[in-house]
C-alpha cells in the first residue's frame, strides 16, 4: 500500500441517474496504517464500497476534490495539523461542503463530540467500531450524500427539456421511496411493493411472506438514552434485517417508529421463520445495553404470515395475520418469533 493513499475498486457499487453514476466512495483520513489496514479489512468484502485513504493530512483535502467521496473518515488528531481545522476546511470549500465527515476518535469524550458537530462533523465513532455499525454509518451517510447529488443534478436536468423533466420525475419517486432516517424503503415503497408482490405471486401461483417486525421496550430506551441514541438503535436493526435478505426481490422497509417490515417473494413459512430467527438472534447478539429490557440489551420480536394468494384472499389480510403473530410474539415474553397459521384456499 501506499503511504499516502489507495485507490481500491471494490466493487461498481453504483447509483444510477438519468445523467451521472455515483459510488459509494469512503476516503479515510489517518497517518497509523495500523487504522487504515482494519477499516480497509471491514470493508473489503463489500461489494458496494470503494475505499480510498490518505496518511498525510495536508494533502486529504485534495485528495477529496479529486476523488469526490461520499463519505470522509476523519481522524482528529495527526502530526502538525488540527483535525477540527481540517473540518472546517472541508466545509468552506465549495465542492466539499456537503460531503459527510465522520470523525473517528479515540476517546468518547462529550467535548470532542460537541466541537466535532460545532465545525461540521455529521458523526462521530470511537475507533475501532463494530463492523456492522461502521458500514451501516458509511452507507447511511453516503446514501444521503448521493440523494442530495441526485436531487440537484435532477433539478439541472429538469431545466434542459419537457423529455428530461419525465426522467427526472422518475428518480424523485426513487428518492421518495427511502426512508430518511434507516436508508431503507418506507411505508409507501413497502406498500407499493405489497401490491406488485401480491399481483406477481396470485399470477404465479407462488408463496408470499410477511415479517412484521418491532423493537422490545422501544420507547423505554428512548426514554433512558435519548432519542439520538434511539435513531441509531433503529439504524442498527434496520441494518441488521437488511443484511438476512438474500434475493433481490426481498424488501425490508420502515413500517412505522419502531417497526419494521420484510417482504419475502416466493418464500414459504419455514423459509420465512428462518430469515426471522435469524434477525432475532442477531440483534439480540448485537448486545446494544437495554435498562428497559427484561433481557438487558436490545431485542425484537418478529410475527411471521405465509400465503399463496388468491382473489378471494387480500394484502389487509396477510398483514393483519402478520400483525396479529406478532402480539402474540409480544405478549409470550417478546424476544421470539411467532408464526400465523398458513394461510390457504
Amino acid at each position: 500500500m501506499s503511504d499516502t493513499s489507495l485507490h481500491r475498486t471494490l466493487a461498481p457499487a453504483e447509483v444510477e441517474t438519468g445523467l451521472t453514476i455515483f459510488k459509494v466512495r469512503a476516503l479515510l483520513v489517518d497517518d497509523q496504517l495500523i487504522i487504515v489496514e482494519a477499516v480497509r479489512r471491514m470493508l473489503s468484502d463489500q461489494p458496494d464500497i470503494e475505499f480510498h485513504y490518505v496518511t498525510d493530512a495536508a494533502l486529504a483535502a485534495q485528495t477529496a476534490i479529486q476523488l469526490q467521496p461520499t463519505v470522509i473518515l476523519q481522524d482528529l488528531v495527526m502530526p502538525n495539523i488540527d483535525g477540527f481545522g481540517l473540518i472546517k476546511q472541508y466545509r468552506d470549500d465549495d465542492i466539499l461542503r456537503h460531503v459527510p465527515v465522520i470523525v473517528l476518535s479515540s476517546k468518547e469524550d462529550p467535548k470532542l463530540k460537541a466541537h466535532s458537530f460545532a465545525v461540521g462533523a455529521n458523526d462521530y465513532i470511537v475507533k475501532l467500531p463494530d463492523k456492522l455499525e461502521l458500514l451501516a454509518r458509511v452507507r447511511y451517510h453516503s446514501n444521503a450524500h448521493i440523494s442530495r447529488l441526485q436531487r440537484d443534478q435532477a433539478f439541472r436536468f429538469l431545466r434542459e427539456s419537457q423529455k428530461q423533466l419525465a426522467d427526472a420525475n422518475i428518480e424523485l419517486q426513487k428518492l421518495a421511496a427511502l426512508d430518511s432516517l434507516t436508508g431503507i424503503a418506507n411505508r409507501r415503497h413497502f406498500d407499493d411493493t405489497m401490491r406488485v408482490e401480491w399481483q406477481r405471486a396470485q399470477r404465479d401461483r407462488q408463496p408470499l411472506s410477511l415479517l412484521m417486525c418491532d423493537i422490545d421496550c422501544f420507547k423505554l430506551y428512548n426514554d433512558a438514552y435519548g432519542h439520538l441514541s434511539g435513531d441509531l438503535c433503529l439504524k442498527k436493526a434496520a441494518a441488521v434485517m437488511t443484511g438476512h435478505l438474500k434475493r433481490p426481490a426481498d424488501l425490508a422497509a420502515r413500517y412505522g417508529g419502531e417497526e419494521f417490515a420484510i417482504v419475502l417473494p416466493d418464500t414459504p413459512l419455514s423459509g420465512a421463520l428462518s430469515v426471522a430467527e435469524d434477525c432475532v438472534r442477531h440483534l439480540e447478539q448485537r448486545r446494544i445495553a437495554h435498562v428497559g429490557s427484561p433481557h438487558g440489551v436490545v431485542t425484537m420480536s418478529v410475527g411471521v404470515a405465509s400465503i399463496i394468494p388468491t382473489p378471494e384472499s387480500s394484502v389487509e389480510a396477510l398483514i393483519a395475520m402478520a400483525d396479529k403473530a406478532l402480539y402474540a410474539a409480544k405478549h409470550g415474553g417478546r424476544n421470539q418469533v411467532c408464526a400465523a397459521p398458513e394461510l390457504t384456499d
